[in-house]
């Protein structure tokens, strides 16, 4: 970064002697090189800017918003472009500002912009505009740039503004999973929220990532059991094993000792297989009865899981 910033900070100075220079140089630096007409025109005069512009070192990428470079646009600088075309008070809000907090595994294709009700802009192609009159001062993440939303209102707005219930569902255990956010913090938001969409959905899930269900298909699997009428098991039990590191149990029937494993795409690494062994192998010699199930099948066979489920729980002793 420092190199970076040295070569951004030679070239400005070459083309615009004195101090601006530098203040000029840090902005773009701090803008991943992007930068707003009126923040330009602090700086520079509008001829200035066009011959910019005509000679191919800047680009003009929106009405009233720059590139100053010719090369590839990444996803940081779109996120600053749809930004500064927002205008003031725009900001990063939704699946995009949990994405720049942190959060992997959805496409990021388009770009959520969270704007004051009464604005009407005209945004960059691949910008989706939600305009909002309840936004507080506590809901806008103090530090980091752009400007964003916090993570749990990110993740709230992300799961509301999803395309489908499975797509929120799968937002808001990711937020967990990851610890992008926590269960108070999106509990303290919702509340807050009274028109919310999803409302029900995004604290179900919430309430049962909390309790250590993280991935989506151990969210499926909770709510097959529950829907069969079988006991409740304990989510991400810690237990230890011979050599005495800490395991974590997707789900554990603990008084009938029955432990479910819900295997995803990382099962199918051949080391993670073998650590999956191990730990299965110690359980076993401690007299646990172990059930697993791909993800694919809690979603794709849920009678089967269940009828397997049930017929390990009333052996064990359940009395059914």
């Amino acid at each position: 970064m420092s190199s970076r910033f040295d070569a951004s900070l030679a070239a400005f100075s070459r083309a615009v002697p004195g101090g601006d220079a530098e203040e000029l140089t840090w902005l773009l630096f701090r803008q991943e090189e992007v930068i707003s007409l009126g923040q330009a025109l602090r700086h520079l005069s509008r001829k200035a800017i066009r011959h910019r512009v005509a000679s191919g070192r800047w680009r003009q990428v929106h009405r009233a918003v720059f590139v100053a470079h010719n090369g590839p646009i990444g996803p940081a600088q779109l996120r600053w472009i749809a930004v500064l075309a927002g205008g003031p008070g725009a900001m990063l809000g939704g699946l995009t500002a949990a994405q720049a907090g942190g959060l992997r595994g959805f496409s990021g294709l388009v770009i959520h912009l969270l704007l004051p009700a009464a604005r009407r802009r005209d945004l960059p192609q691949g910008v989706l505009a939600h305009r909002t009159t309840h936004l507080p001062e506590r809901d806008i993440l103090a530090a980091g740039q752009p400007r964003r939303t916090t993570p749990a209102r990110s993740i709230v707005d992300a799961a509301q503004w999803a395309r489908t219930d499975a797509e929120a569902r799968a937002i808001v255990a990711a937020g967990f999973q990851q610890r992008v956010v926590y269960e108070e913090d999106l509990r303290e938001v919702i509340d807050r929220m009274p028109r919310l969409r999803r409302r029900k959905l995004i604290l179900a899930v919430a309430t049962d990532a909390a309790g250590g269900a993280h991935s989506l298909a151990e969210l499926d699997f909770l709510s097959l059991v529950r829907r069969a009428g079988l006991p409740e098991p304990t989510r991400q039990k810690i237990r230890y094993d011979a050599n005495g590191r800490r395991r974590y149990l997707d789900a554990y029937f603990e008084e009938w000792k029955v432990h479910v494993e819900i295997d995803g795409g990382q099962h199918l690494d051949p080391r993670a297989a073998w650590a999956d062994m191990r730990r299965q192998n110690d359980l076993w010699i401690e007299g646990d009865r172990i059930l697993r199930f791909p993800s694919w099948a809690v979603r794709a066979h849920p009678a089967e899981v269940i009828a397997q489920l049930r017929t390990a729980l009333r052996r064990a002793g359940w009395p059914g």
